[in-house]
């Protein structure tokens, strides 16, 4: 038996098993024949091709009538505000603005507790009456340091003013000592004295007698031809029958140039006997000019002294 199983065939998977012995009331149906089903015919696709980049553009802005054109990032405005802002501070910029954010603060802090009087509504009678006094005393303070500081204002300007014009009185009196000295021109009134000497008959004595009787008159300031004669000034003759003045020759005329008063100058010269008489018997002849203006602008060079020093007080 176990070998007549082992050779019975298998079912197939298709065909229903069928008894081993069909009985004699089984009848045999015939067996359906499975058709096949139609496959669905399947449009063949094209091939699939590569997707293209779609570019999608950004929000088209239509500017409205009469608005400002938007501008490009490459134009002139916007290139400057990005060099604008963020904006660059120099380390000096940076300490000054703190400074006067600082200034600001202490301000608004000082005007806020100026306004603030809440602290003294629920003060007590003695408490503001000591406050009155306080504020009454630094009053007084206060005025007495503005008083101060004002007496020391007019001390300082006067001290001030005293200075002006002690340098003022110094340089007025430097400049008149140059003008004593000769170091310094001199103008004014005065009178220009001409001596004309042909026959070269005036001497040395003769100048000298002339310049004796000007400074007598008054005379400030005096210059013959262009040597200014001061205090050392001495005068000689030559060989060649002229007249040196400080070893300077001296050639005719001889012309004076002399600031003074013409009223004192002119008849001082002018008297019996004096130098214009002594000048006309020399065969020479003097001329005298009154003039509200001469000019002395020859210089002398001022000298050391050798052996004088000043004496002390």
């Amino acid at each position: 038996m176990a070998e007549e199983e082992k050779k019975r065939p298998e079912p197939s998977p298709e065909e229903p098993e069928q008894p081993d012995t069909p009985g004699p009331e089984s009848v045999s149906e015939p067996e359906p024949v499975a058709v096949p089903e139609a496959e669905p015919v399947v449009a063949s696709e094209p091939e699939s091709e590569p997707e293209p980049v779609v570019v999608v553009p950004g929000p088209v802005v239509v500017p409205e009538p009469g608005a400002e054109p938007v501008a490009d990032e490459n134009t002139p405005r916007r290139r400057l505000r990005t060099a604008l802002w963020p904006p660059r501070l120099s380390r000096g910029q940076l300490v000054v603005a703190t400074l006067l954010l600082v200034l600001g603060f202490a301000l608004a802090v000082q005007v806020r507790s100026t306004n603030d009087h809440s602290q003294l509504r629920g003060a007590r009678q003695e408490d503001l009456v000591r406050i009155l006094d306080e504020l009454d005393s630094r009053q007084q303070r206060l005025q007495q340091e503005k008083t101060q500081l004002e007496q020391s204002l007019a001390q300082l300007e006067n001290s001030s003013n005293q200075a002006k014009e002690a340098q003022e009185q110094t340089r007025k009196k430097a400049t008149e000592l140059g003008v004593l000295a000769g170091t310094v021109r001199a103008t004014g009134p005065g009178i220009v004295l001409t001596i004309d000497d042909p026959q070269r008959q005036v001497k040395a004595d003769m100048l000298l007698d002339t310049l004796q009787e000007l400074r007598a008159a008054g005379a400030e300031a005096i210059q013959i031809n262009d040597v200014r004669v001061v205090a050392g000034s001495y005068f000689t003759d030559s060989g060649e029958d002229r007249v040196q003045v400080d070893g300077k020759n001296l050639s005719t005329p001889y012309r004076f140039t002399v600031v003074g008063n013409p009223q004192d100058l002119t008849p001082a010269l002018n008297i019996p006997g004096g130098v214009v008489r002594s000048l006309e018997k020399q065969k020479a002849r003097a001329t005298i000019t009154q003039e509200q203006k001469v000019v002395v602008d020859a210089l002398a060079a001022p000298t050391v002294p050798q052996y004088a020093k000043p004496a002390a007080k």
